[in-house]
């Protein structure tokens, strides 16, 4: 057995303990419970922004404050009917609808929305919040997956579900994984598969992006400028990467590109507008306007919401604590309905 003097254990020890000391005190992430599917699809819910509610142009609430630029004005309509063919006449019914929710997670698999459940994925793709030096700077870039889901809070707590205003979907169901999509986490894959990324990798093209910023901090994004996010940054590529470490702007971020992406590869449609009052149409652009989250998890926005790009110095502050917490976001979708009479 071997013996060690007293004065040397104890140097030991002590070395050891500042070790530990000068050591990050991250723990890996878990998998946590949002308890999305309880009394927080009550709570945790911004009521008032679905304001305003346009019926036959009319808005229910006295004022038109609220509603997007490019929304379907007339108070009429005439769209085909499914049961004869021909064109009907009918009522346009606008509002803002909470339509989606999209979380950010670093631990692959983990459905925090899904009360907590794990899925069979390994953590060689574990996401990271980056890490910060003794001079502040980020030393490792972000990265989270996102999990989209079907959210129809309106069908599912029976409201406002009038055929064929309703939601496409009646439940809440995930829709697309970025676990299973090879571009999300490799940025030079991401932007080989949208070769229109060459259009816009240029300096005058970035340097644009800040009216952009400028509008969408006011609370009006620019749609005609699709391939900026505001104050968060490029929507393009569509990959869940980046190199600042504020975690709310890349979070929300990530949220913008993956509905961009759905967008882009027909799974999301324009639910605004003249050409959408009958019904939804394809767009292979992200129609930002039509757009508007807040926070859902884990401090929520009940009071307000943003729209995209929005800087988060006006929303976000307090939202999250980095390293420990993934926040989850609830997408609003202004819809423009023709109600047949």
């Amino acid at each position: 057995m071997i013996k060690l003097p007293l004065r040397r254990m104890l140097g030991a020890l002590s070395l050891a303990g500042a070790a530990l000391l000068a050591a990050p005190a991250y723990a890996e992430p878990g998998c946590t419970d949002a308890q999305v599917l309880g009394p927080k699809m009550i709570s945790n819910v911004c009521w008032s922004c679905m304001m305003p509610i346009r019926v036959a142009g009319v808005p229910l609430n006295g004022s038109n404050s609220g509603a997007p630029s490019g929304h379907h004005s007339s108070p009429l309509c005439m769209c085909e009917s499914s049961d004869h063919g021909f064109k009907t006449p009918g009522f346009t019914i606008s509002m803002w609808e909470p339509a989606r929710l999209i979380e950010l997670q670093r631990v692959p698999g983990c459905m925090s929305s899904l009360n907590g459940t794990r899925l069979p994925f390994d953590r060689h793709r574990m996401g990271t919040h980056g890490e910060k030096g003794a001079d502040g700077r980020a030393r490792a870039t972000q990265f989270m997956h996102y999990h989209y889901f079907a959210f129809p809070l309106f069908a599912m707590l029976d409201m406002f579900s009038l055929a064929p205003c309703s939601d496409e979907y009646l439940d809440f169901d995930l829709m697309y994984m970025s676990e299973l999509d090879p571009t999300w986490n490799n940025e030079a894959l991401a932007a080989y598969t949208h070769p229109e990324i060459a259009a816009i990798a240029n300096l005058p093209a970035q340097l644009a992006c800040t009216a952009d910023a400028v509008a969408a901090t006011a609370g009006n994004p620019i749609t005609s400028m699709f391939w900026c996010a505001g104050a968060w940054g490029s929507l393009y590529p569509f990959a869940g990467v980046a190199e600042t470490s504020d975690v709310m702007s890349n979070s929300s971020l990530f949220a913008a590109r993956s509905l961009a992406a759905l967008h882009r590869r027909g799974l999301a449609k324009k639910t605004m507008g003249d050409d959408a009052v009958c019904k939804p149409k394809i767009s292979f652009t992200l129609p930002k306007e039509q757009y508007k989250m807040n926070t859902f998890h884990l401090r929520p926005e009940t009071s307000s919401s943003h729209a995209i790009g929005e800087s988060s110095e006006k929303w976000g502050a307090g939202r999250l604590v980095p390293k420990v917490e993934d926040p989850i976001y609830m997408i609003w979708r202004w819809k423009d309905c023709c109600q047949n009479l």
